[in-house]
């Protein structure tokens, strides 16, 4: 994988073994899709980078200088997934935090995921994963560093049908796909998981909820989501998802999916280019 990368602002694929993002999982995440020099979805990113760093005790970085790299990074790039990771950077042995942290900052630009032909009109295969979402209530929503529930759900299965899995938590409740927020019409009611114990609050979640304002957040059985008339996803990078199948059962994208795949490609993506 080659990317464009720019850390603390210079080029450079490199930080410190003793930057406490890779010691301790100390920072966050963000996935931003660029069409050229436009991200449509900017201000929802840096509004949850704002508020992870908050949350967590981590100096936001400026917005604006990290505006500055990313047209840096992508330069010359049709479309591109930004990466923005900030740690609470360099620290001594041990969980104390710095009395004055220096929060590192990277930015760097990728190629789009490729999408499989027909997955947005058709829809994506999915099975329920067996590893358990956590539940750590200070730490839910956010997009933290440490995603190793999510590599270890994605390492559950090797067939290239299956292109994603949903996670449940400790008490059996849906929460998400292992990438992407998921939605499901049942009865006639637009779902989407409530957030507050685990998983992570996905900006084109945010997005959806706020294009359909009817929506209901809150509890999602497993018996509910297999009854649902309508599934997709939600992601930053890839877009509305239809979900065609979850392990032995089926569904159609509906015409929910379809009214917000529209709503995406209002926003400025375009489903051809893969999001």
């Amino acid at each position: 994988m080659t990317a464009r990368m720019l850390v603390d602002g210079v080029a450079s694929v490199q930080v410190s073994a003793l930057d406490r993002g890779l010691a301790y999982g100390d920072g966050l995440f963000e996935s931003i899709r660029l069409i050229g020099t436009i991200a449509p979805l900017w201000s929802r990113h840096m509004r949850r980078l704002a508020e992870g760093c908050a949350r967590l005790y981590i100096p936001a970085p400026d917005p604006a200088q990290l505006w500055r790299e990313a047209l840096e990074v992508s330069c010359g790039m049709a479309a591109s997934v930004l990466r923005i990771t900030v740690t609470r950077g360099i620290g001594e042995r041990g969980y104390g935090l710095p009395a004055a942290p220096r929060p590192t900052r990277v930015v760097a630009a990728f190629a789009p995921p490729p999408v499989a032909a027909g997955v947005y009109a058709q829809g994506v295969r999915m099975r329920v994963c067996n590893i358990r979402l956590a539940e750590q209530p200070l730490l839910a929503g956010l997009k933290h560093l440490n995603r190793l529930e999510q590599v270890l759900a994605r390492a559950e299965w090797n067939d290239p049908a299956i292109a994603e899995g949903v996670l449940l938590d400790s008490h059996g409740r849906v929460i998400s796909a292992t990438m992407a927020n998921l939605f499901a019409v049942v009865d006639g009611e637009l779902l989407t998981p409530a957030l507050d114990r685990c998983g992570v609050a996905g900006v084109a979640r945010a997005e959806v909820l706020a294009a359909c304002p009817q929506v209901r957040v809150g509890e999602l059985t497993l018996a509910a989501l297999r009854g649902a008339g309508e599934v997709f996803l939600s992601s930053s990078v890839r877009g509305i998802l239809p979900v065609r199948s979850l392990d032995d059962g089926s569904y159609a994208p509906g015409a929910t999916t379809r009214r917000l795949q529209q709503h995406w490609c209002d926003l400025g993506f375009s489903m051809e280019q893969g999001e």
